[in-house]
């Protein structure tokens, strides 16, 4: 396992919005609508989870289930340098990569707690990652999870300063884990990816087993409806 700080370092990071901003920021790009829910109950669940413990929520993440937002309608909402968001033209499946070793609320609506870009674990492998994630009491993000964030957060997308979020993964029909493991980082417009995209927020995958400097790996205390 490579050398690095702490497992249980934290990413120096801005505060994320209040959920009630969060909420709007969402209806404003039409994410309730994807989600097939009124604009007023995504309102009214942020307005209550501020009113029920405002201290605990105050660094919360406000996220749509991804049965109902997937990451292929969400990818696009991105926006960095005025361009979209895109998902790699060789991960057509991208949906159907799906939560594993996270238990997500029974909700459409739940709040995730802690966030973390997982600076510190950079050049590590998702196989190297995950143990020691498990072992200081976090689960890693989704790639819907990690989607929400840049869409509340475009900042936490830097060059050379990326992530990982191996909480989603694909299982073969064989009942075996896909050796893809998804990302998000910013495209360098060379390749598939066209030189238009330039810089734009990109959603890719890298080896279950590799290791990458610039790839941290997103993860989060905890999750509740």
């Amino acid at each position: 396992m490579p050398e690095s700080s702490s497992i249980a370092a934290v990413s120096a990071l801005p505060t994320l919005p209040p959920l009630t901003t969060q909420a709007e920021h969402l209806i404003d790009l039409g994410v309730h609508q994807l989600a097939g829910m009124p604009a007023d109950s995504l309102r009214a669940f942020a307005q209550d989870a501020d009113r029920t413990d405002s201290h605990a929520h105050a660094r919360a993440l406000l996220a749509v289930h991804p049965d109902l937002a997937p990451a292929s309608a969400l990818a696009p909402l991105l926006r960095r340098e005025g361009k979209p968001g895109f998902v790699v033209t060789d991960m057509p499946d991208v949906d159907q990569f799906a939560p594993t070793t996270v238990e997500l609320p029974d909700a459409p609506l739940y709040l995730i707690a802690g966030v973390d870009r997982g600076d510190h674990m950079a050049n590590w492998s998702p196989e190297e990652a995950l143990p020691a994630l498990t072992e200081a009491n976090r689960t890693p993000l989704l790639l819907t999870e990690g989607i929400h964030w840049v869409l509340q957060q475009p900042e936490v997308l830097e060059r050379n300063r990326c992530f990982m979020t191996i909480g989603s993964r694909l299982r073969k029909d064989n009942g075996a884990l896909d050796a893809r493991t998804p990302a998000i980082w910013i495209s360098n417009g060379t390749g598939r990816d066209g030189r238009e995209r330039r810089n734009a927020a990109k959603v890719g995958w890298c080896w279950w087993g590799n290791r990458h400097t610039w790839l941290g790996f997103a993860s989060a205390t905890g999750r509740r409806g």
